[in-house]
């Protein structure tokens, strides 16, 4: 392996090293996401569960007035 060869394989495995670490950011960042969606989603469940126990319904509403 000549000299110019190694030059080329150290330089690749410094860039791959680089993209390695840019794609771990990014997926650890959108699991990050992806746990605060869950949780969201989680939330509107609980508050639709809540809303369903007491009996309160869309159509039980009076329709606003006309103006």
């Amino acid at each position: 392996m000549t000299q110019q060869e190694l030059i080329d394989l150290q330089t690749r495995l410094a860039f791959q090293d680089d993209a390695i670490t840019a794609l771990n950011a990014t997926v650890a960042r959108q699991q990050n996401q992806l746990d605060e969606q869950s949780r969201q989603l989680q939330a509107l469940r609980d508050q639709l569960k809540a809303l369903h126990h007491t009996g309160v319904a869309a159509g039980d509403e009076p329709p606003p007035p006309h103006y």
